[in-house]
């Protein structure tokens, strides 16, 4: 089973990337890092992969090397994020309004990507998400019954905050260790159906489903 999902997400994320760099090419968007479209205002491009990383959008190589790591700057971005609801840059459709700055945002997925979970400060707190390599500074409670795995992808998601889209993918290497909590009563090429964390069988509801389909990548 793990073995399975393990060589899925591989192959999904190796199909993903072909995607993405086919996507850049046919929506090559014309700016300039750091333009200013009117006093004051400066605008910068940046991009979200698949394991929650941060890069400027128009950096030649994405990897963790490249990626933006200081935690400061990640929370105070990460918690300005919400849609794009101007009319510019549709290309990129979250923005992150830091001062004078407008900083445009597309993603491999989705903007939030869990990347660990972390216990809770009590027993009685639950255990939290975290997200976009901020550490304990940004999280979400973990919602065991709201986990979900997309079928078309196989890819595992949460809730997110609603202004930043209401989802969140998690992340490959976290997902395939959720996977493992997974029971799937209808067969394994449909959804599962329940999910255990620390000895408790949650019924999985499934509701994010209608975010996903709505708001497809």
């Amino acid at each position: 089973m793990v073995c399975r999902l393990l060589h899925k997400f591989c192959k999904l994320a190796l199909v993903g990337q072909g995607c993405l760099n086919s996507q850049i090419l046919k929506r090559r968007v014309h700016y300039v890092q750091g333009q200013s479209p009117e006093p004051k205002i400066r605008e910068y491009f940046y991009f979200i992969d698949h394991q929650g990383q941060l890069f400027l959008d128009d950096a030649k190589m994405k990897n963790f090397t490249s990626c933006f790591k200081e935690k400061d700057f990640l929370v105070f971005f990460f918690k300005r994020l919400k849609k794009n609801n101007t009319d510019r840059y549709q290309d990129f459709p979250y923005l992150s309004l830091c001062g004078p700055e407008r900083n445009f945002i597309r993603c491999d997925d989705r903007p939030i990507v869990f990347t660990h979970i972390l216990p809770g400060e009590t027993t009685e707190d639950g255990d939290l998400l975290s997200y976009n390599w901020a550490g304990d500074r940004l999280t979400v409670p973990f919602e065991p019954e709201n986990v979900c795995m997309y079928p078309e992808s196989g890819r595992v998601y949460h809730p997110a905050p609603q202004k930043m889209g209401g989802v969140g993918l998690v992340r490959s290497v976290l997902a395939i260790e959720l996977s493992k909590h997974f029971e799937f009563k209808d067969g394994e090429m449909s959804p599962p159906t329940s999910f255990t964390w620390n000895g408790v069988l949650y019924e999985l509801t499934n509701e994010l489903f209608d975010i996903i389909e709505k708001n497809p990548v």
